[in-house]
């Protein structure tokens, strides 16, 4: 089972800001989103620059391709991005706000790294009570009986395959922006914006 709005080979690639049916608008760059959802540099990436991000996509200043990664349920063990990400899958089902708003409530109460919070399905369902109008029937069942389950391996195999090897990485335009400083802090968003545009050129 593949989600709505998403693209590429087995739908690996997660789209916001754009009908991923179609070719994006002429002249708009894409914002590559390379991440883990038990990342806790991820989180304060999000934290700091999603709503930045989701609004230079509304503005139809870019289109967002988020490519996620499990590596750490293998590094820590446990089965939290798995999980997290099958529930992301779900949400994007059933459209891109939802599963912005989801990915930004999952990194807002992210459990600690090593604590395999989200591989518990409550906790998934609590946070997308966040959400509104995401929690359903459908929604719930295919948390419960991970119904993307297939697709999540799918995506955990193309981002091992893609040459990304952590998390956050960012590329705009085919080039890579750092979202993080050497202190792996996140960027304030008028920085971001203004490596953006030094990137676009």
């Amino acid at each position: 089972m593949i989600p709505a709005n998403t693209a590429g080979e087995g739908g690996t690639v997660v789209v916001y800001g754009t009908d991923p049916a179609e070719d994006p608008p002429p002249g708009v760059p894409v914002l590559e989103v390379y991440a883990d959802l038990r990342c806790p540099y991820c989180k304060r990436m999000d934290r700091a620059l999603g709503s930045t991000m989701q609004q230079l996509a509304d503005d139809g200043q870019l289109v967002l391709n988020y490519h996620f990664a499990t590596f750490l349920d293998r590094e820590l063990g446990g089965h939290g991005s798995h999980r997290a990400l099958n529930a992301l899958g779900a949400a994007a089902n059933t459209g891109q706000r939802h599963f912005m708003a989801y990915l930004h409530a999952l990194y807002r109460s992210q459990p600690r790294e090593n604590s395999d919070g989200f591989a518990e399905e409550r906790t998934l369902l609590g946070l997308a009570s966040e959400v509104p109008g995401l929690r359903s029937p459908e929604f719930e069942n295919a948390v419960l009986e991970g119904a993307f389950h297939s697709w999540v391996e799918r995506v955990s195999r193309a981002f091992d395959e893609s040459g990304v090897d952590s998390t956050p990485t960012v590329r705009f335009a085919d080039r890579p922006v750092h979202v993080l400083d050497r202190d792996g802090h996140a960027l304030e968003p008028e920085e971001f914006t203004d490596r953006l545009r030094s990137v676009a050129g």
